[in-house]
């Protein structure tokens, strides 16, 4: 999980780099595009290509539409956020998944997870700080609608992962970003300078082996043993942040940043406790 999360961390500030020069639609694709030809390669290497067309299309297609929509809104809020203040207000996703599971899976949640989710919004708020501009910023709206995206996704993977192999749903979701974002972007489609390349082909390969890194945690570890280890992309933004473009979080957001990760690792630990409970 450390692995992967670093890896998607370098992979997000090849967004961020890239993000000034083309829309945020052009960005997913080429993301998509750039990471797709290792997919297929691993799934051919693995012998599970049979299981690709064995699917449930509604669900896919679903995870399809979000993945785009997650990633375009995502890239366009780096264009103004720090990364470190980006992860922040991502991480708000843990808690609306346990809010969605509600509505969508029928899910009981008790009130000690509402006033941990109650809890984290509140860190969200000091985040955004309300009376300065980042209450009303676009890049900051981008990426909470980032994470409802994100949210809804693994609420759908939940549901899909019962009965369709992870492969197909790798290969699937990076096959419809893929077409979906290309062919939104083709209209406003920027020519790719020779000097991006570089920056394309790390994108491709760090997500690329993110997503190996993070499947084979969870298949290796207990889900609320693994899922805190995510919260280190928060020491990964801030070091990429100084690195690459000279900036800090200030306080705020950084006591905004931990009031939201101790309400995400509460919700964790009783998500153990409550599936233990029902499945001893």
């Amino acid at each position: 999980m450390l692995m992967a999360v670093g890896l998607f961390s370098l992979m997000d500030a090849g967004l961020k780099w890239l993000s000034p020069h083309y829309p945020a639609m052009q960005i997913t694709a080429m993301r998509a595009l750039a990471s797709l030809p290792f997919v297929i390669i691993y799934i051919f290497w693995r012998g599970t290509a049979a299981s690709l067309l064995k699917i449930r299309w509604p669900l896919h297609l679903l995870r399809g539409v979000l993945g785009i929509g997650m990633l375009a809104l995502f890239t366009y809020g780096l264009k103004t956020l720090p990364l470190s203040e980006a992860y922040s207000l991502f991480f708000i996703a843990p808690l609306l998944i346990t809010v969605l599971s509600v509505p969508l899976l029928g899910e009981k949640v008790g009130a000690a997870r509402w006033i941990a989710i109650s809890v984290g919004l509140l860190g969200v708020l000091i985040v955004l700080r309300p009376g300065t501009e980042n209450l009303v910023s676009l890049g900051s709206f981008a990426i909470l609608a980032a994470a409802m995206c994100y949210s809804i996704s693994a609420i759908a993977v939940r549901v899909i992962s019962r009965t369709d192999s992870s492969d197909s749903m790798v290969f699937w979701a990076m096959s419809m970003i893929a077409i979906g974002a290309s062919c939104i972007a083709a209209p406003d489609w920027k020519p790719i300078a020779t000097q991006h390349f570089l920056v394309l082909a790390s994108i491709g390969i760090t997500g690329f082996f993110g997503q190996v890194a993070i499947t084979a945690a969870f298949q290796k570890g207990e889900a609320s043993v693994i899922a805190p280890f995510e919260y280190s992309a928060l020491a990964w933004g801030m070091c990429l942040d100084w690195l690459l473009w000279r900036t800090v979080p200030d306080g705020i957001a950084l006591l905004g940043a931990l009031v939201i990760i101790a309400s995400g690792l509460y919700l964790i630990r009783r998500e153990k406790v409550h599936a233990e409970a029902e499945h001893p």
